[in-house]
């Protein structure tokens, strides 16, 4: 079975799938060393790793680059975050999904939020870059090759569960092998959505929506974390800086080893 076939049938499997998000090879390593089945790149990390912020701003080729080293040395599928696909232009967005299945990641996230304007993208204009990219990735040997259409639809929508479910629905029509609504707390609202969809649904994680359990009770078939564990380990890294300037002494750094 390879990486595609695998990384589809987590998906279904009888235990939701929790995704490991990575920045860098030592993340993504020590991701598959604790147990992750699966790796999902963060752009935001990745972002973050390079001293920029996240919303497209690294050359598409430095970007990729990382995601390919990842790929190359974990044993476990990579499903990589290429934000809105790094590009306005429907043709080019095509060719970086392509290049970005080219380096033997098992599926991609894309989202449909623009990034050199406010706003989402219409509807029929998402969809056709969805059906594009399906038949392109089929034509390019990569049947099966899974797509987590992503809606923004929870961070700019005052409203948004009716726009989220059309648009879900929309998108898996249209070529997408799964949702992710970032930004969706709700219980009730997980509960509608993942019935609605013929579709997984993937949610991302936020305070008060963290367990996996309890998240597959909802029927999500998907859950990851996306920035939060580079977060975390980034405020580390400069708690423990600013400790060492402002003791002038390194001790700290051994107080858990013996």
């Amino acid at each position: 079975m390879n990486k595609i076939q695998q990384f589809n049938e987590m998906h279904t499997a009888k235990e939701l799938l929790f995704l490991g998000n990575a920045w860098d090879l030592l993340s993504a390593l020590t991701l598959e060393k604790a147990g992750f089945k699966a790796i999902g790149t963060t752009s935001w990390g990745i972002a973050n790793s390079l001293g920029l912020a996240d919303g497209e701003l690294i050359d598409f080729d430095r970007h990729l680059g990382i995601i390919k080293t990842i790929t190359e040395n974990v044993k476990v599928p990579v499903s990589a975050d290429i934000e809105a696909g790094y590009s306005e232009d429907i043709n080019k967005i095509i060719d970086h999904v392509l290049k970005t299945a080219d380096v033997g990641v098992a599926g991609i996230n894309i989202e449909d939020s623009l990034k050199t304007s406010s706003g989402l993208r219409e509807i029929s204009q998402h969809c056709k870059l969805l059906e594009n990219m399906r038949t392109a990735l089929d034509h390019h040997g990569y049947t099966g090759f899974y797509i987590n259409a992503r809606t923004d639809t929870y961070f700019q929508r005052q409203n948004p569960f009716m726009e989220t479910v059309e648009r879900a629905m929309a998108y898996v029509e249209s070529g997408a092998s799964g949702i992710f609504v970032p930004g969706l707390i709700d219980h009730d609202e997980i509960r509608d959505i993942a019935m609605k969809i013929s579709a997984p649904l993937n949610v991302l994680s936020l305070p008060g929506l963290t367990n996996c359990h309890k998240l597959k009770e909802l029927g999500v078939r998907r859950f990851s974390f996306g920035n939060a564990l580079s977060d975390k380990v980034i405020a580390y890294i400069e708690k423990n800086a600013q400790e060492l300037v402002r003791l002038m002494d390194t001790s700290h750094l051994y107080e858990n080893e013996r």
